[in-house]
């Protein structure tokens, strides 16, 4: 375990952030279901990315690098119609990697077994459960509440599939990569409320991208024809919202920072982060190819994580060292990710003398002018981590972090970054 001790400086400079995790993910999905070679370009490798390439392989893709550029690679992906290679598939810690590939493991016949590791198997897969037990395929998971091993097994067939929108929109778009491969049509319905649209249509712009043609009626009902062919394409991955939100928000409490390889016109849910900084003071602006965020006095505001619940940890932050009172509301589903969010950063930024108030389903805070300093851990959780390397910047005193290794698991260069920055620390012993 490793563990940081920070000097609480601000940061300033620009640098560029890494390509989209969730763009990356599908790129490479649809890449390996083309028959054909595509490449995915301007790939930042993360522990999260990795273990999709590889469950891919064991899917029959053909996988390898392109030389890499600047901590970003790219990959050549040779498709195929999901088979048998290996039937062992490891997703490390990615929801995304374990409820994506699940029905395209059920594409063909043949049994496959699922594993992780940290709290993936205790995520709820449940959507699935049910349509395997409708269509009487095998769904067969390690315990009650433990999902590995998890022994899947198809064919899937097509037909009319229910979905809830409010568990997680990953298992709908599991769906829409694997229902246009079926040898018939057909159709997917939302039921109850329906989160994170913005992910699913990220999926449904990679699909198009990669020529699958999939009807919906406002994200809630969808026709998707059968027997079609993915095909192959050339292209690059754009920055990710996500990890741009820690930077936006060092920028808005200490110096100013730019941010390059950012797509003004992007349909990622956690470009959120710029209204919502700007909401609350921020002076977020593109300016040329750059994405400028410049220190003010932040104010409190009510910040909706239903559609970013990613950026959450670090608008927690923004929050904590705000003038005046901050409501998160919607967010019981930050209980579900790598640790329960909500509790992770209440406990940690109370633990330097914010004043955080946890709730079912949010955070209620109010704003201090700075935090202490102090020993605070990352809950084996990147973002965690990421957030509270932003909260050094105003503490009194240097702020000890335990567990950052765990920003591999999306962001490897985080600390490299960091270190561009003008941010200081040192490795402790033990």
């Amino acid at each position: 375990m490793t563990t940081l001790r920070i000097e609480p400086l601000s940061l300033t400079g620009t640098i560029r952030v890494p390509s989209s995790k969730s763009l990356g993910h599908r790129d490479l999905i649809c890449a390996a279901l083309a028959r054909g070679t595509s490449q995915v370009e301007q790939v930042s490798v993360s522990r999260d990315i990795l273990a999709t390439c590889e469950c891919l392989r064991r899917l029959g893709a053909l996988i390898s690098p392109l030389e890499e550029d600047g901590g970003r690679t790219g990959f050549t992906v040779e498709g195929c119609r999901p088979h048998q290679v290996g039937s062992l598939l490891d997703c490390g810690e990615s929801g995304s990697t374990l409820r994506f590939l699940i029905p395209l493991a059920a594409l063909s016949g043949e049994k496959f077994t699922f594993t992780g590791s940290g709290k993936l198997g205790s995520r709820p897969l449940d959507p699935y459960e049910a349509i395997f037990a409708e269509q009487g395929l095998t769904f067969e998971k390690g315990g009650p509440e433990e999902n590995f091993p998890l022994v899947v097994q198809g064919p899937l067939q097509p037909g009319h599939f229910t979905l809830p929108g409010d568990v997680s929109s990953q298992f709908i778009s599991g769906l829409l990569f694997a229902l246009p491969l079926l040898p018939g049509d057909s159709t997917l319905e939302i039921t109850g409320k329906l989160e994170s649209r913005s992910y699913i249509a990220l999926t449904l712009s990679a699909l198009q991208k990669y020529g699958i043609t999939i009807e919906h009626q406002d994200f809630l009902t969808y026709r998707i024809p059968g027997n079609q062919q993915y095909q192959p394409r050339t292209g690059a991955v754009e920055g990710d919202y996500s990890q741009a939100a820690f930077w936006l928000t060092a920028g808005m409490l200490g110096r100013s920072i730019g941010l390059l390889g950012m797509d003004p016109e992007s349909l990622q849910g956690d470009k959120a982060i710029i209204p919502i900084l700007q909401r609350m003071g921020g002076q977020v602006v593109f300016e040329g190819d750059t994405l400028i965020s410049r220190p003010v006095t932040a104010l409190g505001t009510t910040i909706d994580a239903a559609d970013c619940p990613d950026i959450i940890p670090v608008l927690t932050v923004a929050a904590a060292l705000s003038q005046g009172h901050t409501e998160i509301i919607h967010a019981e589903r930050l209980r579900l990710k790598e640790c329960d969010r909500l509790k992770a950063m209440t406990t940690e930024l109370n633990k330097l003398g914010a004043r955080i108030t946890e709730k079912p389903d949010g955070l209620s805070i109010e704003g201090v002018e700075e935090l202490n300093g102090g020993i605070v851990d990352c809950w084996n959780d990147h973002r965690i981590a990421m957030s509270l390397a932003v909260a050094s910047i105003l503490c009194r005193e240097p702020l000890t972090l335990v567990g950052a290794e765990c920003v591999s698991k999306s962001y490897p260069e985080f600390w490299q970054d960091f270190k561009t920055l003008g941010g200081q620390y040192e490795q402790c012993n033990g």
